[in-house]
């Protein structure tokens, strides 16, 4: 087997996650494609689920934890009058029970209450860690698990279709929230239970329209050695950041916000800011406070 050797690079990877592998499989596979010496992802998606998984490598890999909590959006089935231990396909069925006429009145009113700020209960099999170990390691054991509860925010559910045992909707939320769950907590509602048999993540704030990129696509650009066509499947480290406000910093100023000095102009605004210096170089983020002084928050090195 030929030996990677690994190189610096940076910036962000929109990959179409495809249906079967985990999220840290495929980011290992296309880190090895572009041979990048670190990388990470933002935030895991279920081994049955495709769609958009942001891969960050080098210094995009600083702000890998702020794209964890930014809102995204799913394209879901669900298969009613089934549940499973895992809350979607890939699990073993534990009960089965008939699946009433509902009405899309019915239907609208029972997912009302999965709708908002709401009070969810994560799978099971989930990678939450409780005693620092995966639960989904733990349900494997057969271990008795008391998946935690914690508050999340559903903006939306809307209906795409529905069909006598089978549902297929569009949520958008925000970080944390299981589409598994919503559909579990739904067939209960339902008093027919429902699973997960089909999850497609199609956008993840700041990328809603950017496309994504296939694992097939990088394995035949790396076959061909084409390394110029890969890099420029990258996206810059700013374009992750391109929702929070803008700070332009002069030739004097840049130097001292990279090496940690705080900054001080009442004309910024107070809050985060991604921070840029003469003819436009991102160097990081910071923070101002209420009498415009900048600190500081994570700096890159590009």
């Amino acid at each position: 087997m030929t030996r990677i050797t690994f190189r610096r690079l940076d910036g962000i990877l929109l990959l179409d996650k495809p249906a079967g592998m985990s999220s840290n499989a495929a980011l290992q596979v296309a880190r090895r494609l572009f041979r990048a010496d670190k990388g990470g992802h933002t935030g895991s998606l279920d081994p049955l689920a495709t769609g958009l998984l942001p891969l960050c490598f080098g210094e995009a890999t600083k702000i890998a934890g702020l794209l964890l909590g930014s809102a995204k959006a799913y394209d879901a089935e669900v298969v009613l009058g089934q549940t499973t231990d895992t809350d979607d396909s890939d699990g073993s069925v534990l009960l089965e029970r008939p699946v009433p006429a509902i009405s899309r009145e019915q239907l609208e009113a029972a997912l009302a209450p999965l709708k908002g700020r709401i009070r969810q209960r994560a799978p099971i099999y989930s990678a939450l860690k409780q005693g620092g170990e995966p639960l989904y390691m733990k349900a494997r054991r057969g271990e008795t698990i008391e998946a935690p509860e914690r508050d999340v925010e559903v903006h939306a559910i809307e209906v795409l279709d529905q069909q006598p045992t089978r549902l297929s909707l569009r949520v958008t939320c925000g970080s944390g929230t299981y589409i598994r769950s919503l559909a579990r907590d739904l067939g209960e509602t339902l008093g027919c239970g429902a699973h997960i048999a089909g999850l497609r993540r199609l956008w993840v704030d700041p990328f809603r329209e950017a496309p994504m990129v296939t694992l097939d696509t990088l394995r035949e650009l790396a076959g061909q050695g084409d390394e110029t066509a890969l890099e420029a499947l990258l996206l810059p480290l700013a374009a992750g950041l391109a929702d929070y406000p803008r700070v332009d910093l002069d030739a004097e100023q840049a130097p001292r916000f990279s090496v940690g000095q705080r900054l001080r102009n009442p004309a910024w605004g107070a809050g985060t800011v991604a921070v840029y210096g003469p003819n436009g170089p991102i160097l990081g983020l910071g923070e101002v406070d209420e009498t415009g002084r900048l600190s500081p928050q994570r700096c890159f090195n590009l």
